[in-house]
C-alpha cells in the first residue's frame, strides 16, 4: 500500500473515529437531560447505551485497522525478502482472514512443500529436507519424496491490553514431529510438531514489544535465514555454521530511534528456558529433567539490530551455566560438574541491486544445547559461520549459493569423548539452488555437498562425506 493511499485511508478511519468519540459523549448528555425531566429510563435511552458499546467496539476496530496499515506500509518501505525467507520468518502486519471477538482479529498462512530428493548418504538431523551433514561412518544411498516442511500458523491481533498496550500472538506447526509408529505406512504419517506459541505486547507509541511463550532465541538469524525450498524447517547450514533453537521465554524488543528516518536501531533482551543433554545416564530430557533446569539457571541474551534500506546487522551475547550434577545433585559429574556456555554472534545481509549476501559468525563454547559444537555436549569451544551469495536474474529466477563451516577444538572434543562429546571435529557444508517464483507458486532444484572431520581415539581423523540433491515445489496461502 503507498503512502498516498494509507493517507486517504486514514481521513475516513480519522473521521470515523472523531464520530465514534463524539457520539458517546452527545448520547450521554442527551440520556442527563432525559432521566432529570422524567426520571425514569425510557426504552429510547437503553437503545442509545447499547449503540454506544457498539460505537466503542468499532472504534476499538478502526484502531487496529489502522495498527495493521502503519506494519503493512512499514513492511513494504523495505525491499521485499525472498519467498524462501518469508517462509522461514513470516513477515508482520498480515491481513486479517477472520474475528473470534469484537476487535480480535485473526489470520490463518502457511505454506504446502513437497521435495523429491536423492541422497548417497545417511545425514545428522535426518534424511530427506532435514539432512544437514553426513553422519559418522554411514554409506548407501536412499532417496523419497519429503513434505514435512509444510508449515501453517495463526496470527492474532488487535487485542486490547492495558493504556496505550496492545497484544496479540502465533501459533506455528510444522510436520517433524516424527512419523506416526514403526509400521509399513508411518513414512506417510508424519506428526505435526509445535514450533512457537507466544503471545505479544506491543506499545505502539514507544516502539516496544513483549514476547512470552516459545520462540526462537536471539542467536537464531531468524531475518537472515539462508536461502532454500528443501530446507525450510533445517535451513542450510544449520548445526554447522547457523546455531540457535526455539525456547520457551521472555524478550523485550525496544525501538531506540522509534519514529525516526534512516536507520532503524533495535535492542532485545531475552531469558529462555536451559537445555543440555542428560546429565543422568537414561537421558531423561522428557520430564524437564536436563542439566540445563537445574537450580533454574536460564538462558540469558541480548541482541542490537540495525537495518536500513537495502542492509541489516546485528550482534548477539549468549550466556548460561549448566550444573551437570542435575536436579538434586545427584547424577554423577562427566569431566567437571558444571559448564559454562558462552557464545557470540555477528551477522548480517546487504541487497545491492540484484544481489543478495548472507553472512553470519559466532564463536563461543559449550553451545551444545543451540545446536553449536555439532550438537555434541561439553564444555567444547567452537567457531563458525556461513556465507551465501545470491543473483537475481529476473523476478522469477534466482541462483544462490552457500559455504557453512563449524570447526571445533580437538582437545575439548577428546576430553568430553563418551560423557557428551562423539569425536566430531570439523563439519563444512555447500549448496547450489536456482529457484523459479511465480505468484504463490515457488520451484526450486538444489544440490547438497557436505564432509565432517571425526576421530574415533583421540589420534586418528577420517573424513566422511555425502551428497544430496533435490527438487522442490512450494505453494504459499
Amino acid at each position: 500500500m503507498s503512502p498516498t493511499l494509507i493517507r486517504r485511508c486514514r481521513r475516513p478511519l480519522a473521521l470515523g473515529i472523531a464520530c465514534a468519540l463524539v457520539m458517546p459523549w452527545a448520547v450521554q448528555a442527551q440520556t442527563s437531560t432525559s432521566t432529570a425531566s422524567t426520571g425514569t429510563v425510557s426504552a429510547r435511552e437503553q437503545q442509545l447505551e447499547q449503540r454506544v458499546d457498539q460505537l466503542e467496539q468499532e472504534l476499538t476496530q478502526l484502531k487496529a485497522m489502522i495498527q495493521a496499515q502503519k506494519q503493512q506500509a512499514a513492511s513494504q518501505a523495505t525491499p521485499a525478502a525472498p519467498a524462501q525467507n518469508v517462509a522461514a520468518a513470516p513477515a508482520a502486519g498480515s491481513k486479517p482472514v477472520f474475528t473470534t471477538a469484537p476487535g480480535l482479529s485473526v489470520a490463518l498462512h502457511g505454506f504446502i512443500s513437497a521435495t523429491a530428493f536423492s541422497q548417497n548418504k545417511s545425514f545428522t538431523y535426518g534424511n530427506g529436507t532435514n539432512a544437514e551433514y553426513p553422519a559418522g561412518g554411514s554409506s548407501g544411498s536412499l532417496s523419497g519424496v519429503d513434505v514435512r516442511n509444510t508449515r501453517f500458523w495463526l496470527d492474532f491481533s488487535g487485542a486490547k491490553f492495558a493504556g496505550d498496550w496492545t497484544g496479540g500472538g502465533r501459533i506455528e506447526m510444522d510436520f517433524f514431529g516424527g512419523f506416526n509408529g514403526t509400521g509399513a505406512y508411518s513414512q506417510q504419517q508424519p506428526v505435526p510438531r509445535l514450533r512457537q506459541a507466544y503471545m505479544d505486547l506491543t506499545n505502539p507509541d514507544t516502539g516496544s514489544t513483549i514476547r512470552i511463550g516459545q520462540q526462537w532465541e536471539l542467536l537464531f538469524p531468524l531475518d537472515n535465514v539462508t536461502a532454500s525450498l528443501a530446507h525450510i524447517a533445517f535451513p542450510l547450514g544449520f548445526g554447522t555454521g547457523m546455531i540457535g533453537w526455539r525456547f520457551p521465554g521472555v524478550v523485550w524488543m525496544q525501538d531506540l530511534n522509534h519514529g525516526s528516518e534512516g536507520t532503524q536501531w533495535r535492542l532485545d533482551l531475552g531469558a529462555f528456558e536451559g537445555s543440555w543433554n542428560g546429565p543422568d545416564g537414561a537421558v531423561n530430557n522428557t520430564n524437564y529433567l536436563t542439566a540445563g533446569n537445574a537450580g533454574f539457571r536460564p538462558q540469558l541474551e541480548a541482541r542490537l539490530h540495525a537495518q536500513g534500506k537495502d542492509w541489516l546487522a546485528y550482534v548477539v551475547a549468549h550466556y548460561s551455566e549448566v550444573d551437570l550434577r542435575g536436579v538434586g545433585s545427584t547424577a554423577p559429574t562427566p569431566v567437571q560438574s558444571s559448564v559454562k556456555s558462552v557464545g557470540y554472534e555477528v551477522g548480517g545481509q546487504w541487497k545491492p541491486g540484484p544481489w543478495v549476501f548472507r553472512a553470519n559468525a559466532y564463536t563461543g563454547k559449550g553451545l551444545g544445547e543451540v545446536f553449536g559444537d555439532l550438537s555434541q555436549f561439553g564444555d567444547i569451544k567452537d567457531t563458525g559461520g556461513y556465507l551465501q551469495a545470491g543473483y537475481n536474474f529476473t523476478p522469477n529466477w534466482s541462483l544462490n549459493a552457500l559455504y557453512a563451516t563449524s570447526k571445533l577444538n580437538r582437545d575439548d572434543v577428546v576430553r568430553w569423548m563418551g560423557n557428551g562429546s562423539t569425536g566430531l571435529l570439523r563439519g563444512r557444508q555447500t549448496g547450489l539452488n536456482l529457484d523459479y517464483a511465480a505468484g504463490n507458486y515457488e520451484l526450486g532444484l538444489e544440490w547438497v555437498y557436505g564432509w565432517i572431520d571425526s576421530t574415533t581415539n583421540g589420534t586418528n581423523t577420517k573424513t566422511n562425506s555425502g551428497n544430496q540433491v533435490s527438487v522442490s515445489a512450494l505453494y504459499h496461502f
